[in-house]
């Protein structure tokens, strides 16, 4: 019979940690699921030393399994319903200018240098605009190739110019030995 009641307590005090998560009491559940929890382990000990320890083991091991479960149903409960966002949506649009959806195959005019980040004016407006690595110079004309999230990604339309070549030192005169 005590063994039994000892169960029973057990079992109560878990659905008590349980409901403390789906419902929060501001720790009257807990306060209640921890007596019969006591109680369940002194019930056990009242048993036997042995079943007291098993008991004392379980509570160890059930508790948090309980708070794990009550955390596992609380998205799905009506006030966590309210509380936890549904994630994220997958939906691109969202965080794009619908200009910038618009803009693929415009051409426009590199106004700070990309490295490869800067700004263009594109349409008759200063975007943001990325490279797929290349170095451009102010002036390039460039085409958006892609869009990528709320970024830019342009091309350059004309070949980039060849660096301006250093000035050099006139070769050494060699001195003949």
């Amino acid at each position: 019979m005590s063994l039994a009641l000892a169960v029973g307590l057990l079992g109560l005090g878990l659905a008590l940690i349980v409901a403390e998560v789906l419902f929060p009491s501001l720790g009257l559940l807990s306060l209640l699921a921890t007596a019969a929890l006591v109680a369940a382990v002194l019930v056990a000990f009242g048993e036997s030393s042995a079943t007291g320890v098993k008991f004392i083991v379980a509570v160890a091991l059930l508790v948090p399994a309980a708070l794990l479960v009550g955390l596992k149903l609380f998205p799905r409960s009506p006030l966590g319903r309210h509380m936890v966002s549904p994630g994220l949506s997958f939906e691109g649009e969202a965080a794009t200018d619908a200009r910038d959806r618009a803009a693929i195959g415009r051409e426009g005019l590199v106004e700070s240098a990309l490295r490869p980040t800067g700004i263009a004016r594109i349409d008759g407006r200063r975007v943001d605009v990325v490279t797929r690595g290349e170095l451009l110079e102010p002036g390039t004309r460039v085409r958006v190739v892609e869009v990528s999230g709320n970024r830019l990604v342009v091309a350059a339309l004309e070949p980039a110019p060849p660096p301006h070549p250093s000035p050099s030192r006139p070769p050494a005169p060699e001195e003949n030995a």
